[in-house]
């Protein structure tokens, strides 16, 4: 059975945590025994890559001026032409789900698609995209609602693709979770490289990994560490940021923050792997502030380096966290318009501060629960589980 895989991002260009899911899963299909009897291809966006089986696709000169919604067509078209000859199309995110409808059409295929997020539940993009943005929702509806089956990365995520989307037929959406990869994720302390880094590998800190977009809640964050104890550290490895207006909210409060406490350090530029690694192995805690993650692969990779995770109890976020076990989940009372506003803003700061403090100041409590956190990892989120579950679902359309 021949799949092609179809993604805008794929190393070495990841951004997301999609991108890390999509590189993960095609690694661990191609490394399923013979008798499995999966050949996948990889059709990625952007420039030439040199992997077997991989093929790349800018975007159309032509269309070098348009929306970037419509720039994002123009290489679906072109996707759905390359992958003739394939058994089955799988999908991820809405930058390629028009590719994977429009080949499952052409081609006579099914076509699959994997829920990482919704445009319904992320309204803000109407910032970034402009008009674009109808063109994006227009686009995965229609693809999710023509697909063969629909693959939610947790049961939070399954739940929201069927009311935002209630004309599919529920029997087409299963749960296959994220995973991790906890020979390549797990603590490797390198406190010379921390230091290299602007941390200070002896003083407490909480770290942040994620884009500066507004469903990772990176304003509510700063506010929230403004009432950390003075000695701890406040890490962001943000960057690659939605609009000019949601960066400069953010610098404006990470200067403030500065301005009246040390060891404040901003790394905006894309971290490799190896240094992100050794950010969360010499972290107290690791934060996730998000008003929206459909599971949230993250905090996998701080459990992943025995780091505790304090992180907001929303989507499948509550799906990997463990409370009193492997972290602190935060409440939440959220707008139902799709944003993930808290309804008290406020409150919510609060709580995630004192979440924060409590297990910032008690690193013993925060070390067991970043041990236990590694075992849940290892435990219940292999990627060679979910590459055979991914397959069932292949085989049952």
């Amino acid at each position: 059975m021949r799949v092609d895989v179809l993604s805008k991002e794929y190393p070495p260009s990841i951004y997301g945590g999609a991108g890390v899911h999509v590189a993960e899963l095609v690694r661990a299909l191609r490394s399923l025994p013979a008798d499995r009897d999966v050949e996948t291809r990889v059709h990625a966006f952007g420039g030439p890559r040199d992997e077997a089986g991989t093929s790349s696709y800018a975007d159309l000169p032509e269309l070098a001026a348009a929306n970037p919604a419509l720039r994002t067509f123009g290489v679906d078209l072109a996707i759905a032409d390359a992958c003739a000859g394939t058994d089955l199309v799988h999908s991820h995110t809405w930058y390629a789900n028009l590719a994977g409808h429009l080949a499952g059409l052409l081609h006579g295929v099914p076509h699959v698609v994997s829920a990482h997020s919704l445009e319904p539940m992320r309204p803000w993009k109407a910032e970034q995209l402009g008009g674009g943005y109808a063109l994006s929702s227009w686009a995965e509806r229609t693809s999710y609602e023509a697909a063969a089956a629909v693959i939610a990365v947790s049961a939070a995520m399954r739940d929201d693709v069927l009311a935002s989307y209630p004309s599919i037929d529920p029997a087409k959406v299963q749960v296959v979770h994220n995973g991790i990869d906890t020979e390549l994720w797990r603590p490797r302390a390198a406190p010379d490289r921390v230091r290299e880094l602007g941390v200070d590998p002896d003083r407490p800190s909480v770290v942040f990994v994620g884009r500066i977009t507004r469903q990772k809640g990176l304003p509510l964050f700063l506010r929230s560490v403004a009432a950390l104890p003075p000695e701890v550290q406040v890490v962001l490895c943000a960057g690659a940021p939605d609009t000019p207006e949601i960066e400069a909210e953010v610098r404006g409060l990470v200067e403030s923050l500065a301005a009246t406490r040390t060891g404040v350090v901003w790394i905006a530029e894309m971290l490799p792997r190896a240094d992100v690694i050794a950010l969360l192995t010499a972290a107290t805690v690791f934060a996730c502030p998000s008003v929206y993650e459909p599971l949230g692969i993250v905090n996998l990779e701080a459990m992943a380096c025995e780091t505790a995770v304090v992180a907001t109890a929303t989507g499948g976020i509550p799906e990997v966290v463990v409370p009193g076990e492997t972290g602190v989940l935060v409440p939440i009372e959220q707008a139902t318009d799709g944003t993930g506003t808290p309804l008290d803003p406020e409150r919510y700061v609060a709580d995630f501060a004192e979440a924060l403090t409590s297990l910032v100041t008690d690193p013993d409590r925060a070390a067991a629960y970043g041990r236990a956190g590694r075992e849940r990892a290892i435990a219940s989120f292999s990627w060679e589980t979910i590459a055979e579950r991914t397959v069932e679902v292949y085989r049952s359309v």
